[in-house]
Formats: structure tokens, C-alpha cells, sequence
């Protein structure tokens, strides 16, 4: 639940993830009474493969094999939960650039018809002065 709530309020520290994915084992294994971590692995690669059952251990075999496979999909729930995660805050980046492209737009959208409306009505009309000679020849009464 620990793992969980980091990752869920925006926590991705690789460090961090296996420190709590290790006390998680740690917790599991002393609430399953079974002996010792091997503390010298990262906590990153797969838990030992424990057969289904070893001669002479009965049960405890399968407890262990038990054990091994909820670690690992714990591990692989905590691996799809952070891949989650930063998948959505790669559509939330996108999404507010797309947002800040919109508004630009809006933006630049605005200034161009504000500058047409300037131009036309600052637009020089010619002077009938301009025109000294005539264009056409003259029209019938």
C-alpha cells in the first residue's frame, strides 16, 4: 500500500521503489515465517525459483513456491502501475501543450484581425488631384 500511494502521488525514484518493494518482502516473509532474504540480490530481479515441493519438506515447499509467485506478481503489479502512471503524465504534457498551442493561436488569430481593421482604416484613399490626366476617353451624353 506504501508502494502504491508513492507511486500514485507522483513518486518514480527507482531507489526509493525497491527500498519499499524490499521492506514489502521483508514484511512478507516475516509474516509467512520463513527464513531469511537473500539481502545480497537487488530487489529489481526475479525472487529464487522455488520448487513446487522439495523432498522431505512437505508443505513448506509449496508455501515457499506460494510465496515466490505472489513477490513476483506483486513486483509485476507495482512494474504496470508505474508504467500507468507515467503514461499518463506523458497525455497530461501533451494535452498542455496542445493546450498552449491552442491559446497561440487563438492569439496570433486576434492580432491578425485586429492589424486588418487597423489597415483599413488607416488605408490613404487616393486624391481625385492624383489622376491629372484622364483614364478613358470621354463618355456620350
Amino acid at each position: 500500500a506504501l508502494r502504491v500511494s508513492y507511486l500514485h502521488s507522483g513518486g518514480c525514484d527507482p531507489t526509493i521503489l525497491d527500498q519499499l518493494l524490499h521492506l514489502q518482502l521483508e514484511a512478507t516473509v516475516l509474516e509467512k515465517g520463513t527464513v531469511g532474504l537473500h539481502r545480497g540480490r537487488q530487489m529489481a530481479e526475479a525472487p529464487p525459483a522455488v520448487p513446487a515441493e522439495t523432498p522431505g519438506t512437505g508443505t513448506h515447499g509449496l508455501d515457499a513456491a506460494l510465496l515466490a509467485v505472489e513477490l513476483e506478481n506483486w513486483r509485476l503489479e507495482d512494474e504496470l502501475l508505474a508504467l500507468k502512471v507515467r503514461r499518463e503524465r506523458r497525455a497530461d504534457a501533451g494535452s498542455r501543450a496542445a493546450q498552449r498551442h491552442r491559446q497561440e493561436l487563438a492569439r496570433l488569430q486576434a492580432e491578425v484581425g485586429m492589424l486588418r481593421c487597423h489597415t483599413q482604416q488607416t488605408r490613404p484613399w487616393l486624391h481625385p488631384s492624383v489622376f491629372t490626366h484622364p483614364i478613358g476617353p470621354p463618355l456620350p451624353p
